[in-house]
């Protein structure tokens, strides 16, 4: 059931308000008290009443509501790819492996015994080595998947060789776990958490670049992407280029989900389920629509849980991969019973 065009832009412009309310509400929580006019003002180059404030602002709460808008958006988009492409409503972001590549990456930056985690870990170079050694684990599971893909025909034979790199990688880390130290583990516990609040402005430049590239790219997938929902003999009967198209769409998934996953840490849910909201939502399976609509409640959702998290008058934050679930999973489950109908 397709919906008209005009019911779309009023969707479109709800999307834009919802974002707009919960960033400007994400912002005006944390630890210190913060009236909102003086967020509104700083935001527009005004100097607030404390000086301390503005550098909450501006240095911690304003990247951190980017980081859950850029987080949300690109898991979002990254589950729609591999949900279109496997033609499976259980596949994710993570299915390739890529994060369980970047977990093993940090864990054996943070597990392992080498010099290389030991000196690094006691150094002002602990976030940078994190980062480093997630990148390096999530590009070398995309190498190994890049280089299966050619090697195989089918999409389903991907699927499952990303499975087993994600059984490879947690044995490993088990193995790994079982010889470190309490504190070594439970620094990879805190990093399997997920984090949106550890990130500079530099760090987020980077995040943000790979980010508005891979959305340049997607504008490539488009056609292919519909074709794919009817099965891959449909797509080259079309005249699509199956093989390139698919290896555009697992690079474009791996990238973002690495990076986010090297910069946040596994941010479970968001990107598994946001795509069957918005197809509850949009009634579509262009994904001309349903691209940008996805990435607008992915975004929205994990500033939502993001807020969630925020204790308030309170340093601390709640793991946001547990709000994510126990956010998600209950509106997910009443969706599908509600409209008893995924749209694909």
């Amino acid at each position: 059931m397709n919906i008209d065009r005009q019911t779309y832009r009023i969707q479109f412009i709800i999307l834009i308000f919802l974002l707009l309310v919960f960033s400007g509400i994400n912002l005006s929580l944390g630890s210190v008290q913060i009236p909102f006019k003086e967020i509104i003002h700083t935001l527009f180059g005004g100097s607030p009443l404390k000086t301390s404030w503005e550098t909450i602002i501006i240095n911690y709460r304003l990247p951190k509501t980017i980081t859950a808008i850029l987080v949300g958006s690109g898991l979002s988009i990254s589950g729609l790819l591999m949900q279109t492409l496997f033609r499976n409503p259980l596949a994710g972001p993570f299915v390739l492996g890529i994060s369980s590549g970047a977990s093993l990456g940090v864990a054996v930056f943070l597990l392992g015994s080498g010099f290389f985690g030991s000196f690094f870990t006691i150094t002002s170079f602990y976030n940078i080595g994190l980062s480093i050694a997630s990148s390096i684990g999530s590009f070398l599971v995309l190498l190994a998947i890049i280089i299966a893909a050619n090697k195989v025909r089918n999409t389903m034979s991907i699927l499952i060789i990303g499975l087993m790199f994600g059984s490879l990688a947690s044995a490993i880390i088990s193995i790994l776990s079982f010889f470190s130290e309490a504190d070594q583990i439970q620094q990879y516990v805190f990093w399997n958490f997920g984090s949106l609040g550890n990130l500079t402005w530099n760090e987020l430049s980077i995040l943000g670049i790979v980010f508005i590239i891979t959305l340049i790219c997607l504008l490539l997938t488009i056609k292919p992407l519909n074709s794919f929902l009817l099965g891959e003999n449909y797509a080259k009967s079309l005249g699509i280029n199956t093989k390139k198209s698919r290896n555009i769409i697992l690079i474009i998934t791996s990238i973002l989900t690495g990076i986010i996953t090297s910069f946040a840490g596994p941010i479970a849910f968001i990107g598994l389920s946001v795509p069957h909201i918005t197809k509850l939502v949009f009634r579509t399976s262009n994904h001309k629509i349903l691209l940008p609509a996805v990435a607008m409640i992915g975004a929205i959702i994990l500033l939502l849980c993001d807020t969630v998290a925020q204790i308030p008058n309170n340093e601390f934050t709640l793991p946001i991969n547990a709000i994510t679930s126990l956010f998600g999973a209950p509106v997910v489950i009443w969706l599908l019973i509600r409209k008893k109908k995924i749209y694909v």
